[in-house]
């Protein structure tokens, strides 16, 4: 095991998180990822809960425009090959102007008490950037990101070889 087996998501990762509601204009949006450096930003709702999440990802769709994808010409119809429900999303990411427009309805979260090692595996298997960590109303308190991850690798690893070598 790299990790410590005792150490916890809430020991590593980063708070406060920085959030926007659905009705937030997309441009403030956009400025405050771009001011605090960050891919992506959790969406709550009226409560504090969290109800999505708003990513470089949903804003490249926005950017590069709407893509019909494959068709093929029959008898004068146009058949487009991909599955025309997929294409609302699109128009709405394109189009939009509010973050409920673009961000993505879901979002990968984990409580403050997963073990670190298991937070690490669902980063990996679930192909994400970050975790958000919610509290028992499913209100965000932190984040925990790919690099929170290699750093507390890197730091049980300093820790583990300063160990052995006063023993």
């Amino acid at each position: 095991m790299l990790f410590r087996s005792d150490r916890t998501v809430a020991e590593v990762m980063s708070s406060p998180v920085l959030s926007v509601r659905p009705q937030t204009p997309l441009q403030e949006a956009v400025k405050l990822m771009s001011d605090h450096k960050v891919s992506g930003l959790a969406v709550i709702g009226d409560a504090g809960e969290l109800v999505g999440e708003l990513t470089e990802t949903d804003l490249m769709v926005r950017e590069s425009g709407f893509d019909a994808g494959p068709y093929v010409m029959l008898l004068d119809a146009v058949i487009y090959l991909r599955n025309p429900l997929q294409w609302d999303r699109q128009v709405h990411q394109v189009l939009g102007s509010s973050v409920a427009d673009v961000m993505a309805k879901t979002s990968h979260s984990c409580p403050a008490t997963t073990p670190l090692p298991a937070a690490a595996r669902q980063l990996h298997d679930r192909s994400t950037q970050r975790l958000f960590v919610l509290d028992e109303a499913r209100a965000p308190v932190g984040g925990l990101t790919r690099g929170d991850v290699v750093r507390a690798l890197a730091a049980d690893r300093k820790s583990t070889r300063l160990n052995s070598s006063h023993t």
